[in-house]
């Protein structure tokens, strides 16, 4: 099968692409490599600031237009799968549908769809932008009411949600969440297929020996951190180590670079990831992987959901009860005997719902369902 990847997040698209050619099928990565994450790609269009960068990104992807024909399946980062503005999204659209086989969209990240069942307040119990019936922090931030507020539900977004889900063939949703929110739209053109983690590539350095003090990880990214709890999962991380610092410490890494951030992480028990979220998102899986203990999403309905019933390694923590957080964190720091353990527990959990093999697996049958 030749297949091409349109945009990416978080190395979503190259991880799915490398597990395919391992498969002995062709991939091809065009994307900005997630911006700052400077992710793997096979053909790179990156869009630089000002007019002259639109200009040069302008003439970059007409150039590049020829190359995304005659492919099996193109499939899209999202509804908003190049930076552009929703009527060139289109026009491109269209240049795609008409030149290759089937076009499926993945359902990563946020949307027309996704903020609309977030808003509705029926199908999440708590989301990004609201917990329970109150406004989320990120809601009531400066940030989103200057930059984002009320954006993704505009009519002219819901015009080109219509416009995309009329005419793909499919989509696929990484995440449960993603999942709830399309399912009503889509039916049966809707699976998921959860996050691709290359567990080959990770290599597992689990707990030895219990230690004295339970090392706790977190990064923080300034601009996401309000968005994805990283806010709150810090101060209760902070109040835990304070009350107790024989037996626990913290370990920040805040705008270091990648290859300091995973020494960082590496050398830690337990990652603490989001706390808005029904399911773990790839920092934590990849954690994970390596034998950390993830503090993240995991309700019982995404157990559940997966078909997951005998080894839930992940600590769930809500945003809707007060002192949760550090509840679960203090209970980690009783258990810490159980690490060596946990962290087995939690690379198997990897490996048998998001090894990249196995994701990349469900992506081919889907296709060839389609």
């Amino acid at each position: 099968m030749k297949v091409l990847f349109i945009g990416d997040a978080s190395n979503m698209h190259n991880t799915l692409a490398t597990a395919l050619r391992a498969k002995g099928h062709q991939a091809v990565v065009i994307s900005d490599g997630s911006r700052w994450m400077n992710t793997p790609r096979d053909i790179d269009l990156s869009r630089g600031s000002g007019m002259g960068g639109a200009i040069k990104y302008g003439i970059d992807l007409l150039r590049l237009l020829p190359q995304m024909r005659g492919y099996d399946v193109v499939e899209l980062a999202g509804q908003i799968f190049l930076p552009l503005k929703p009527d060139k999204l289109r026009w491109i659209f269209k240049y795609l549908k008409r030149h290759n086989g089937k076009i499926v969209l993945s359902a990563l990240n946020t949307d027309y769809v996704y903020y609309s069942a977030c808003m509705d307040g029926k199908t999440y119990r708590y989301s990004d932008f609201l917990i329970g019936s109150e406004p989320s922090p990120y809601a009531c931030s400066e940030e989103y009411k200057e930059k984002q507020a009320d954006n993704w539900g505009k009519p002219f977004m819901r015009r080109h949600s219509d416009f995309i889900l009329s005419h793909i063939d499919g989509a696929a949703a990484c995440l449960y969440e993603y999942y709830l929110a399309y399912r009503p739209l889509l039916g049966e053109r809707l699976i998921h297929a959860g996050l691709p983690i290359d567990t080959d590539a990770l290599t597992f350095r689990p707990v030895t020996e219990v230690p004295q003090k339970v090392r706790f990880f977190i990064g923080i990214q300034r601009d996401r951190a309000v968005v994805k709890g990283a806010d709150r999962l810090l101060a209760a991380l902070q109040r835990v180590c304070q009350r107790y610092p024989d037996r626990a410490e913290a370990v920040v890494a805040e705008s270091v670079p990648y290859a300091d951030y995973c020494r960082m992480m590496r050398n830690s028990h337990v990652i603490l990831d989001q706390l808005y979220s029904y399911t773990p998102g790839t920092n934590a899986l990849i954690a994970m992987a390596q034998g950390l203990v993830a503090v993240s999403g995991a309700e019982p309905e995404y157990y559940n959901f997966i078909g997951e019933h005998d080894n839930r390694p992940i600590v769930n923590v809500s945003p809707l009860t007060e002192g949760d957080i550090e509840e679960k964190l203090i209970q980690i720091i009783g258990r810490k005997d159980e690490l060596p353990e946990w962290a087995q527990r939690s690379r198997a959990f990897v490996e048998r719902h998001n090894s990249a093999a196995i994701v990349a697996q469900r992506y081919l049958e889907f296709w060839n369902s389609l």
